[in-house]
């Protein structure tokens, strides 16, 4: 079976569990994209960099204008619809981390002719969904904290080193809120060794972490190099930067590269591919 139907095999059933939502294209404010002008591409880009306000597939800037309804059902749909972009992006990195390699996606292993050893734990399904909604969480309540800081909504064109701090802080809590709850709950971790599994795990989120700071960047060039409508979309605004992040996060991180990083059961289907 190719990567590509397994891409596509996967990715329908994530979206058949999620919602249509996550198959549709949107923009980083979730609202239809503008209509551009053909001669103002430069323009276009500085205006979008200006107004880079939202945390990836989901505008914050509206949800939390009023601290008195800061958890409301706009935010909650927020951070679903942000949730959703980071699911995919971590799915579509492992493509690029593991081009050639058979993934372990638990439960979804029946769907694509794998065989099934853990059905959650320890397989990339519980990475694609765990990790995405801490980042999500996380993503917005950094938005709302440096706006609290700087007294105005955070932009990357005014504040890039703000913006670039935000990527860092975000990225590290959230992943690291989400080594915790596996090191707590993963049962496949020995008693007596979560406190180590923890620290081990978070040591490896800082360094992988620290390889992100070139995402905010990623929709200026994409500007540059494919147009202003391309900078604007989900795919060059939201997904495509955060796919990148994902794969050097998780790369350099915990050296998940290739035949690296490759989990027990990852092992054994790519040795039994081999043979096959």
């Amino acid at each position: 079976m190719s990567h590509l139907h397994t891409a596509l095999v996967l990715l329908l059933a994530v979206t058949s569990l999620v919602g249509s939502n996550a198959a549709l294209p949107f923009t980083r404010s979730g609202l239809p994209a503008p209509v551009y002008k053909p001669n103002h591409a430069e323009e276009f880009i500085k205006n979008f960099q200006e107004q880079r306000l939202a945390p990836r597939g989901g505008s914050v800037s509206s949800t939390i204008r009023d601290s008195s309804a800061f958890i409301s059902p706009a935010l909650v749909k927020a951070i679903g619809t942000t949730t959703i972009t980071y699911m995919i992006a971590d799915f579509f990195s492992n493509f690029l981390q593991h081009p050639t390699q058979k993934m372990d996606y638990g439960v979804f292993n029946k769907f694509i002719g794998r065989e099934v050893d853990q059905k959650w734990w320890g397989t990339r399904t519980e990475h694609i969904v765990g990790v995405a909604g801490c980042l999500a969480i996380t993503d917005h309540a950094s938005q709302a904290i440096f706006k609290n800081i700087l007294s105005k909504p955070l932009c990357f064109a005014n504040s890039p080193a703000s913006f670039v701090a935000h990527t860092f802080f975000f990225i590290f809590t959230g992943v690291v809120a989400y080594v915790g709850v596996d090191a707590a709950l993963n049962p496949n971790h020995a008693e007596g060794t979560r406190m180590s599994t923890f620290k081990e795990e978070t040591y490896n989120t800082y360094v992988g972490t620290n390889t992100a700071w070139f995402e905010p960047y990623v929709p200026g060039v994409v500007g540059k190099i494919a147009g202003a409508a391309a900078a604007g979309s989900w795919l060059g605004s939201s997904l495509l930067p955060a796919t990148l992040a994902y794969a050097t996060v998780k790369g350099v991180g915990w050296n998940d590269w290739g035949n690296s990083g490759l989990t027990d059961h990852e092992v054994k289907l790519n040795t039994k591919c081999t043979f096959d």
